[in-house]
């Protein structure tokens, strides 16, 4: 069942060739934290191209609880009115994340050294994912956390009275946990260091010395050392949000799956600590074009043409896990396509996502016909080449976007039709995805219609 309501069962059908211009949403990373900095600035904070996704909507809700005054003027065409650091109210309501790991988490971050309180709540697939990781450096702040067995949602923060600057280093690579971190460094004096053994998605830095932080980072012997000097006075700014990288996968990936296809998906991130999924794909062999390379809202990006390629397995190398983890269940999916077994390893981040992931995709993989090995840190898929991946299975999506958006992609080039149990997740992430694939040519409906 969904976690937001009445679950809505789709099916993908083979389709012909998926032609014309694929316009992704902004991207989601940026967009929950353009809507943060701009509550915590002193200012109004213009956002253009924000992800309308559910995820992100929550997020700008919670902003409003905490006191920013968060309005939306058109399509992707917001203000926020920020408190500044430091100005959070507290909460009247339980702050309701729904589906996102990433907005509860950043915000945690960013009020756990005010002296408020609040509690958060989310939906069933949220609510199973640990805090742990974040609530543990939270509390070298002086915050307290008080939530269910194992760390988990619904959670009450209190806020640590008298912040301290901590170092931390973080012991998994996570974005969240590392910008969680940094958040909550703005509000504590002196300077708060944050450790990364592996790189992860940066946008977090990038926003923070953009809206007026000061913020250094150094690659050592240690890792990649990110210190923040605290309570500074951020300035309100104007963000133009790239579109998502991740969400442009799934475009993407079915075009190189679907024979015929030619596709073009203008302004996508090609920020370099999220472009592993892209890197991986040409190695397999994809025709991808990355046309106009530019930078707009302080990120990197280009329109990428891409055209249906006959795919070969490779291993992709584990240290690519971190700029790519949200696109290992669609990975999975092309490897079915291609000729040779494809081996991604590192990824047992994959099993505290939105669901685990590596046994989702197994598993619905498994029912389309596709042979797969996993391990708790490895996924293999043993490909079956062009157009042979047999399909007809009903496939759980488990609360969870990504995989139900991966096994409709599937779909659109198995030799029989593919079904997911629940697509009404897509929307926290993915709004328009239907009518986008729609354009393209790609046979996508709602099986109770």
């Amino acid at each position: 069942m969904s976690g937001h309501g009445t679950a809505l069962p789709m099916i993908a059908r083979r389709s012909g060739p998926l032609t014309g211009r694929a316009e992704v949403p902004g991207d989601k990373s940026i967009s929950h934290r353009a809507l943060i900095l701009g509550a915590l600035s002193v200012g109004e904070t213009k956002v253009t191209g924000l992800l309308e996704g559910q995820d992100v909507l929550d997020t700008a809700a919670a902003m409003r609880a905490f006191g920013a005054e968060v309005v939306r003027h058109g399509s992707g065409d917001w203000s926020v009115f920020g408190v500044g650091v430091g100005g959070f109210a507290e909460p009247e309501q339980v702050i309701d994340c729904g589906n996102s790991g990433t907005g509860v988490r950043l915000i945690m971050g960013c009020m756990a050294t005010s002296p408020i309180t609040a509690t958060f709540t989310g939906d069933a697939s949220l609510r199973k994912r640990p805090m742990g990781r974040v609530t543990d450096p939270l509390a070298l702040f002086g915050a307290r956390a008080f939530g269910r067995k194992g760390g988990r949602l619904p959670m009450t923060i209190v806020g640590a009275a008298d912040p301290v600057p901590v170092r931390y280093v973080v012991p998994m690579p996570s974005a969240q946990v590392k910008s969680a971190v940094l958040l909550a460094g703005l509000n504590a004096p002196g300077q708060t260091v944050v450790i990364e053994k592996e790189p992860t998605r940066d946008h977090s830095e990038r926003m923070l010395r953009g809206f007026g932080a000061e913020l250094t980072v150094e690659d050592t012997a240690e890792g990649r050392v990110i210190t923040l000097t605290g309570r500074p006075e951020l300035r309100a700014q104007t963000v133009a949000v790239p579109r998502d990288p991740s969400s442009a996968a799934f475009p993407v990936c079915a075009a190189l799956i679907v024979e015929g296809s030619d596709i073009l998906v203008p302004g996508v991130s090609q920020n370099p600590t999220r472009n592993g999924l892209y890197t991986t794909l040409v190695e397999m062999g994809a025709d991808i074009e990355f046309q106009n390379p530019r930078e707009e809202g302080g990120e990197p990006v280009a329109d990428l043409r891409v055209r249906f390629s006959a795919l070969r397995g490779i291993e992709v190398p584990e240290v690519r896990a971190a700029s790519m983890i949200d696109e290992y269940p669609v990975l999975s999916v092309v490897a079915a396509f291609a000729e040779g077994r494809t081996v991604m390893r590192g990824v047992k981040e994959l099993r505290v996502k939105e669901s685990d992931r590596i046994d989702a995709m197994a598993r619905g993989l498994e029912a389309c016909g596709v042979r797969v090995e996993e391990e708790e840190d490895v996924l293999i898929v043993h490909g079956m080449g062009a157009g042979g991946v047999p399909g007809g299975a009903t496939c759980a999506t488990h609360i969870d976007h990504r995989i139900a958006m991966s096994f409709l992609v599937l779909g659109l080039a198995a030799q029989k039709p593919v079904s997911i149990d629940d697509g009404s997740p897509i929307a926290t992430s993915f709004p328009v995805f239907e009518a986008l694939m729609a354009g393209l040519g790609a046979s996508i409906a709602r099986a109770n219609k």
